[in-house]
């Protein structure tokens, strides 16, 4: 499972024109689901996107997470996340989750990321959307709950 964190001053997405999700300062994650995915990957990238500290604190060093700063989320399921582009020049979505599995395991993530408490919207599952993205720095983060879960298994952190 992979997530693509922006940190943003305010985001939103829209379908058909209605806006069907919004945020003000915290964070627009972009989540892509892998047909090997499960449930621990999961509550795993949930973990790791609430934690992890990206906001800057007053000496301006990224020591606050978003559960520090009361951030609000925005999680919207992107497949094109999951595309391969070692070959050719079109990118290749066979490692990409089935629809079905996909959106069990995106509704998973964000009933984990809400269990924290923290303000969430989502956009809407297959549909195509317009995201409004106001991202501040830039300040933009890849995480694989694949490669993350081994570095820190390797580092005593699991």
């Amino acid at each position: 499972m992979k997530a693509l964190l922006q940190r943003v001053t305010r985001a939103s997405v829209s379908v058909d024109g209605e806006v069907v999700g919004e945020v003000a300062r915290g964070l627009v994650v972009l989540v892509g689901i892998a047909a090997k995915d499960t449930e621990e990957d999961a509550r795993y990238l949930a973990q790791k996107v609430v934690t992890l500290r990206i906001f800057a604190d007053e000496g301006g060093k990224f020591n606050l997470s978003a559960v520090d700063v009361a951030g609000e989320l925005l999680l919207i399921s992107q497949f094109t996340l999951m595309g391969n582009t070692r070959k050719g020049r079109r990118p290749s979505f066979i490692e990409a989750a089935p629809p079905a599995q996909a959106e069990e395991l995106f509704e998973y993530f964000v009933e984990q990321v809400r269990a924290t408490g923290l303000k969430v919207a989502t956009g809407r599952f297959q549909a195509y959307m317009q995201v409004e993205i106001h991202n501040d720095g830039p300040v933009t983060v890849l995480l694989d709950s694949r490669e993350e879960k081994s570095k820190d298994a390797e580092a005593g952190w699991l």
